[in-house]
């Protein structure tokens, strides 16, 4: 059974980083193209940016110089470094194949960014 467990989400103010972290299991892992996304309340899940198993990184122009995408491929995991935080970043984060058919969704990680 493939997983993936999101975590590393919090209350942070306007300014503020976080990181989180995304593990998953190696069957998705290895070969696969990884992305982090976002869902806000009442909002359609977004991608926010993904990273090659290279090493190749994209992101939404609405993070763009504030969020870093990083992988591990020895420990299956992926991360996210969100610096200078805004309260539009507020959402609930996943991790997922970026591209082709998607792996059950885990349960994601809050971020809640206040003013």
């Amino acid at each position: 059974q493939v997983q993936l467990v999101e975590s590393g989400g919090g209350l942070v103010q306007a300014g503020g980083s976080l990181r989180l972290s995304c593990a998953a299991s190696g069957s998705i892992f290895s070969f696969n193209t990884m992305a982090w996304y976002r869902q806000a309340p009442g909002k359609q899940r977004d991608l926010v940016a993904t990273i090659a198993s290279g090493g190749t990184t994209t992101y939404a122009d609405s993070v763009k110089g504030r969020f870093t995408i990083s992988r591990d491929n020895a420990q299956n995991t992926v991360y996210l470094q969100m610096n200078s935080l805004k309260p539009e970043d507020t959402a609930v984060y996943y991790c997922n194949r970026a591209f082709g058919a998607k792996v059950p969704w885990g349960r994601g990680t809050q971020v809640t960014v206040s003013s």
